[in-house]
């Protein structure tokens, strides 16, 4: 009889539960531009320790009473702050409706908390942070700071910081027409991610 357990999550990350995030804004300032579409994507651990996309979820978001609405970054990522079809959600609710999932994910798992996954996360934490601050929302599962960098780990296992060299190289396709898209450009943050992580749990068991 093997003694070996089955992997859990809870095991190969101190406890913390990656969930990746992608953001998309109205500029660069969290405390004064608008957030306008917010994607998480959760993880899970298969049998065999292998990380995988357990599920996606995607919300767009009105701008915050008197944010700032940068042209540039409008251009930039394509999206229409006003337009009918977004079928926006003020933030408060668009935390609630993202987190929940996200607190599931983390108990089910048997984990303490969720920690942020980004390209250049600091960028998608500082709004997260600064829209939970202005909605004074109160069950916020991340950790308030530490995060993991896929630009960072793109550059070590495949010589691109950029994401979507990152996830050529990683022999991942990409689609220039959906990117800057929160959903598009999470999962493929999360896809890179798990092909990092699994790639090099292979290399040391």
């Amino acid at each position: 009889m093997s003694n070996q357990t089955t992997p859990v999550m809870s095991k190969r990350f101190r406890s913390y539960l990656p969930i990746v995030v992608d953001i998309e804004t109205a500029g660069f300032n969290a405390k004064t531009d608008a957030l306008l579409e917010m994607a998480v994507v959760i993880p899970a651990m298969n049998d065999n320790g292998e990380l995988f996309i357990q599920s996606s979820h995607r919300e767009h978001v009105i701008p915050f009473e008197g944010a700032n609405l940068d042209p540039a970054a409008l251009k930039f990522n394509g999206i229409d702050p006003f337009h009918p079809f977004r079928l926006a959600i003020d933030e408060k609710e668009a935390l609630r409706k993202l987190f929940a999932p996200v607190r599931e994910a983390v108990k089910a798992q048997q984990c303490t908390r969720a920690i942020l996954v980004g390209h250049n996360p600091a960028f998608d934490i500082g709004f997260m942070n600064a829209a939970v601050e202005r909605t004074k929302f109160k069950r916020n599962p991340f950790h308030p700071f530490s995060t993991f960098d896929t630009a960072t780990l793109g550059g070590l296992a495949y010589g691109q910081t950029v994401l979507a060299k990152a996830a050529k190289a990683a022999g991942m396709t990409w689609d220039n027409e959906q990117a800057h898209s929160a959903l598009y450009d999470a999962e493929q943050t999360a896809h890179l991610f798990c092909k990092i992580v699994n790639r090099w749990d292979s290399l040391t068991t």
